[in-house]
């Protein structure tokens, strides 16, 4: 049983107490709801577990009367609460003291048509007698099947005793044990407080075999709704009181355990280092009971990565531009291998979106290419890296974000193609991975007409919009599940991006998701309303219960078959392992090897790249940011230019087209830097750009277009002699690329995307 110790048998009852080895939520909880049970602190662990589960409740006014003797009547409503909560008695057999008036009459009918309780010889059920516990034994064991365990017991007053097998089947399990005299006492009643750890400590009991035999069915019968719907949610935890979150505290505490979650997403907020991220990722396991955390992040490589001080992989679409599977599958192997020793175990990667429209202003470089055959082979590759490392890898974002204008973070993108221009291209590297494996797709926020032509009322402004593919019953489970027969867990793109909660309330939005196919709904921007509304849409039909449990039988079970219900090692060894892993050497030579195979010639005129500095005595940089120019200049000067070379630099949005035309003027050579990434290309100062390279034309002076983004610019600028594509403005691919133009490598890259 995960986190606590087996009791000992030879102490009494009312003397035991369950020892956590990691912070139990039960005590606090119990103490916050019930002022009286400062008699029975022995017991706060399993009423507070109880009371969490909706099992137990008090006497008003905040009282438990934890010593009280719990009745008969009782005992039967807390099994029937837990076991059979929508079942309705058939009433096989009346008590005579059992009225239709009676409060509990229709679960004592409950628990008497399942074979839980009985009655007495002269037809009485006696509801408001204690009950004994030889009689909990019995209750508690018939409930649930419980069979004989391996500890020896030695309880010297059951022997012949009516219900000494029940008692004895609890004592060799470790759920009940004796007094100091070696008695079990089988007659004495039982009090409340007694009740509620006696059950709570089957239930966990049975919870724990039901994990280690992987039977998720049983689980599920063990779970509250509650529990299952917190398995569907994935939160960030970026901020608490205003303050970046990387360590423990109340705030991640309450949102964890009240919320009873399946998974949390981490950030850069939450990343200071590798030592920090190590230990926070464990204390989060530790917050999480029986069920391990789903720990994720978008370690994509390139423009989109959070782990400072690792291995800064130059991206997707170098990749692209290396088109090596073997090479990819090494990058999924390094990627994996590190989120894995830091404690994450799900990574929202590779992107299999085709990145087809130049316009496209939220994939672009996150992508592998333009061609679907290319983005299938290195994208399933990268996944299948991150599987051999025990990753979770998720190919994102369904039915395929490649082609579209509109970032879905900012407004709701539509894509209009037909249904076999879809299956050409933003389906086919979905296919693919779906044939190799995949455990998890995400769900893009993006209207397909083609897929699903239905509208809805926008709550942003009242106009008719078409219904995105996060919503779509059609998309996710007709044509994702049903048609391309995809068996593992669906997860949403993040429920805090304008394209969905700008167009619909986030609570009805939540119940559509996973109405439609949603398995794990991604960064609800409000968590408690999010798991109040799937449980309410649960208790008021509007969402099946059996639903619910095949989506988080998904969870568990991908869960275990990536080893995260397996025994956790000690922090000192993860963090011993972690220092060897991240930022290794071998890691290191393939993060080199591939950014300097996957630099591109865009353009090259008379024979000028590659430049070797040699005689060259000024070279000018013309960078867009200040920050970028200094980077360049930077990198450089590391390269080991000669000693009569200096680096001037020049930031291109700070100075006129004049000022900057005199400054490149005394320049032997100039490096003009672009880095269209992330915005509309029509925000771009073409215009000034293009005055640069009119310039240095007229002037004959050397010069190369340094393309760090996506590598667009030819279709805006005419007349460039010479350019060369990077991907990425991330130290090893602008290290790369200023070798080749220094004349060090030699560029070896092709162009992955089409320039039209």
């Amino acid at each position: 049983m995960k986190g606590w110790r087996r009791l000992s048998l030879v102490l009494g009852f009312t003397s035991i107490l369950l020892v956590a080895t990691h912070t139990n939520p039960g005590e606090a909880a119990a103490e916050q709801r019930f002022t009286d049970l400062g008699g029975a602190k022995w017991a706060n662990d399993g009423i507070g577990y109880l009371a969490d589960r909706g099992t137990v409740a008090g006497y008003g006014a905040g009282k438990f009367k934890p010593l009280l003797s719990i009745t008969r009547a009782q005992a039967a409503t807390y099994l029937v609460r837990e076991l059979y909560p929508e079942t309705s008695p058939t009433y096989q057999k009346s008590f005579t003291d059992v009225p239709k008036s009676h409060m509990f009459q229709r679960e004592i009918g409950i628990a008497s048509d399942m074979g839980l309780v009985g009655g007495f010889p002269d037809g009485s059920f006696r509801p408001d007698e204690p009950i004994s516990r030889a009689e909990t034994a019995a209750m508690l064991t018939r409930a649930y099947s419980l069979a004989a365990g391996n500890l020896q017991t030695k309880l010297l007053d059951v022997r012949e005793h009516w219900a000494e097998g029940s008692i004895q089947r609890l004592a060799s399990n470790g759920l009940a044990g004796g007094y100091p005299d070696g008695t079990f006492k089988p007659n004495r009643s039982v009090n409340r407080a007694e009740y509620a750890v006696f059950l709570s400590r089957v239930i966990q009991f049975k919870r724990t075999q039901a994990i280690e035999g992987e039977n998720w069915d049983a689980l599920l019968s063990l779970m509250t709704l509650e529990e299952k719907a917190g398995q569907m949610l994935m939160p960030d935890i970026r901020m608490w009181q205003n303050k970046p979150t990387t360590a423990i505290n109340a705030g991640i505490t309450s949102t964890v355990q009240d919320h009873k979650l399946g998974g949390l997403i981490l950030f850069d907020k939450n990343i200071e280092s590798t030592e920090q991220l190590t230990t926070f990722n464990h204390q989060l396991q530790a917050l999480a009971g029986d069920i391990p955390l789903f720990l994720s992040i978008d370690q994509e490589g390139g423009s989109v990565g959070r782990i400072p001080g690792g291995t800064n992989l130059p991206g997707a679409m170098a990749l692209g531009a290396v088109a090596d599977s073997a090479l990819s599958l090494e990058a999924g192997k390094v990627t994996g291998a590190e989120l894995k020793t830091l404690g994450v175990n799900l990574n929202f990667a590779p992107v299999l979106d085709v990145n087809v429209n130049p316009d496209n202003p939220v994939i672009g470089i996150r992508s592998f290419g333009s061609e679907a055959g290319l983005v299938s082979e290195l994208g399933t590759a990268f996944m299948k890296g991150l599987q051999q490392e025990g990753v979770i890898a998720t190919a994102k974002h369904f039915p395929g974000h490649g082609d579209t204008d509109v970032d879905s973070h900012l407004g709701l993108p539509v894509v209009a193609h037909d249904r076999q221009r879809l299956e050409q291209v933003e389906l086919r590297p979905f296919r693919e991975a779906i044939k190799q494996g995949v455990d998890m797709i995400m769900i893009g926020h993006i209207a397909f007409p083609a897929l699903d032509n239905a509208t809805v009322v926008s709550k942003k402004d009242g106009s008719k919009v078409v219904l995105p593919a996060t919503l779509s019953k059609k998309i996710i489970t007709e044509l994702l599940k049903e048609e391309m027969g995809f068996q593992g867990v669906v997860v949403s793109d993040a429920f805090t991006m304008k394209a969905i909660a700008e167009h619909f309330g986030e609570e009805e939005a939540v119940v559509r998701a996973v109405s439609a196919g949603v398995d794990i709904v991604l960064m609800p921007k409000n968590i408690t309303g999010a798991h109040d509304a799937i449980v309410q849409a649960v208790n008021e039909g509007e969402l099946s219960p059996q639903q619910i449990d095949r989506s988080v039988k998904r969870i568990l079970q991908l869960k275990q078959a990536y080893g995260l219900f397996e025994p956790s090692r000690s922090l000192q060894v993860k963090l011993e392992q972690a220092k060897r892993t991240v930022g290794s050497k071998s890691h290191l030579a393939v993060e080199r090897e591939i950014a300097e195979k996957s630099v591109t010639v865009l353009k090259a005129e008379d024979g000028q790249l590659p430049h070797p500095v040699t005689t060259d005595r000024i070279i000018a940089v013309v960078a867009s940011t200040s920050a970028q120019a200094q980077q360049i200049e930077s990198q450089l000067k590391a390269l080991g230019l000669p000693k009569q070379t200096s680096v001037k630099t020049v930031v291109q949005g700070e100075l006129s087209r004049e000022e900057i035309a005199q400054a490149t003027s005394k320049a032997d050579f100039v490096i003009v830097s672009s880095n269209l990434s992330r915005a509309a290309q029509g925000s771009y100062d073409w215009a000034g750009y293009q005055a640069i390279i009119d310039d240095l034309n007229t002037r004959s002076t050397r010069y190369v277009l340094l393309s760090l983004g996506n590598p667009y610019e030819l279709l805006h600028l005419r007349g460039v002699k010479n350019a060369i594509a990077v991907y990425g403005a991330q130290e090893p691919n602008l290290t790369a690329g200023l070798r080749v133009i220094l004349g060090q490598n030699e560029a070896r890259g092709k162009l992955p995307v089409t320039l039209s």
